[in-house]
């Protein structure tokens, strides 16, 4: 198995973060528009892997994460627009529920794909405000989360937390205190050692998830637990030290970091947080 990205893997690394960075200021549907003409949504696991990681790095609000990685495993074919699954047995919490313009139920009967419309999803209130998230009132449904959607959240957190570590560094390489940058100081060295490593471990994770999902490995299941948990861990480590390091600035609603740091914690919450993740784990 292949784990070091190939030349055409970063040349797709590369080009995800210029076109995000390009319509970022744009509205959401021109956004949206890009990403499917592109054609993104039908990346392979391991290239989605790095798209989404890209699109979490940017706080992306568009619904492509949910179109997918919970809709597409779900239903086998992407969506007509956007999309969602329903697998946690329960569609109290689903990522665009409330603008999909379909929805792919997981039932005991099977999966069953419905009009968006036909649900009436009710948004609910998160601490992300560019998350769509909705409940359904859906009933026979069955627990089977798929492993590229808990991969497509550690990818998106792992984007985030990237994000969040560049926006820390840059801050104390520029903040000067006692005459010295911040950043020259070995406790803030520290702290942001300590977040990288975070993010890398969780980076190598989510991307070998999505081999073994490209690949249809039998640890595919294991791996995206261990990809989901690793996300949640590095989330908590770098929310903590990420707000610690930004000082006063990092408490206001003018300071870009709190979109980052909300996008992560979402992305953990989702679909069960870390510890849930190790608990699945066991034998």
């Amino acid at each position: 198995m292949e784990f070091e990205p190939d030349e055409d893997q970063r040349l797709l690394r590369r080009s995800v973060r210029e076109t995000v960075a390009k319509v970022r200021g744009r509205p959401e549907g021109q956004q949206w528009d890009t990403y499917v003409r592109l054609g993104w949504l039908e990346a392979p696991p391991r290239e989605l892997a790095r798209i989404l990681e890209g699109l979490g790095y940017a706080a992306d609000p568009t619904p492509f994460l949910a179109t997918a990685t919970w809709f597409a495993p779900l239903a086998g074919r992407l969506p007509k627009g956007s999309g969602t699954g329903v697998f946690d047995g329960a569609g109290r919490y689903v990522l665009d529920a409330d603008r999909a313009d379909e929805v792919a139920l997981l039932t005991a009967a099977g999966v069953t794909v419905v009009p968006g419309a036909e649900l009436a999803a009710q948004r609910v209130a998160v601490l992300d405000p560019h998350l769509h998230v909705g409940h359904l009132d859906a009933r026979d449904l069955t627990p089977g989360v798929p492993d590229l959607a808990l991969m497509g959240l550690a990818a998106t957190c792992v984007g985030a937390c990237r994000r969040i570590l560049d926006l820390v560094l840059d801050h104390v390489k520029r903040r000067v205190q006692f005459g010295r940058p911040l950043g020259s100081f070995q406790a803030v060295k520290h702290k942001a050692a300590d977040m990288h490593v975070a993010v890398e471990r969780a980076r190598a994770l989510t991307h070998f998830s999505a081999l073994t999902i490209a690949e249809d490995d039998p640890r595919r299941a294991d791996a995206a637990h261990m990809a989901k948990a690793a996300a949640g861990e590095c989330q908590r480590l770098v929310f903590r030290h990420g707000l610690q390091l930004s000082g006063a600035m990092g408490f206001t609603w003018e300071n870009d970091l709190q979109y980052h740091l909300k996008r992560a914690q979402a992305c953990d919450l989702l679909l069960g947080t870390a510890a849930v993740h190790r608990k699945a784990l066991l034998p």
